[in-house]
């Protein structure tokens, strides 16, 4: 089971961190806006570390899978 969840129950199917409310964008926009790990983390307590790496080697291997 992923860390990704999409349900038109929560957020009306935005992706989020499972067992929270927190879109996973906002990990996005935090590292694109030059903030660390570290600062989502202390922002997002819900989100565990894990978690948040674990959404970011989803993405990874989404960019870097071979058609």
């Amino acid at each position: 089971m992923g860390v990704i969840v999409k349900n038109p129950d929560i957020l009306g199917g935005t992706p989020v961190f499972r067992g929270t409310r927190v879109p996973i964008q906002t990990l996005f926009d935090y590292l694109e806006g030059g903030e660390t790990l570290e600062d989502f983390l202390e922002g997002f307590p819900t989100v565990s570390r894990e978690s948040a790496v674990a959404a970011l080697e989803e993405a990874k291997h989404l960019l870097l899978a071979r058609p």
